[in-house]
């Protein structure tokens, strides 16, 4: 059974967070860790802090989009506000 993740990470050196979807989670960090994602190639290294799984790709995509959108943004902000708070 394959799952897609929606993941969120962020940059340990910078104020940047990245928003992607992924079937493998280990394999995705390590690809951008090791700078071979030009979007965020800059920004490395990276910590995993936040990902979602779904069942269909589609959804994945979906998802991603949203927490990407302005809004979304907003949302996985306050979903996240402890994090935020307590290690930044």
């Amino acid at each position: 059974m394959t799952f897609y993740y929606v993941y969120v990470i962020e940059s340990k050196d910078q104020d940047f967070l990245y928003t992607g979807v992924t079937n493998n989670l280990e394999r995705r960090l390590k690809e951008h860790n090791n700078r071979e994602e030009p979007s965020t190639r800059a920004y490395a290294p990276f910590e995993l802090i936040f990902y979602e799984g779904y069942r269909s790709k589609s959804d994945a995509k979906r998802r991603e989009e949203y927490l990407k959108s302005t809004k979304g943004k907003r949302v996985l902000r306050r979903m996240l506000q402890d994090y935020f708070d307590n290690d930044n």
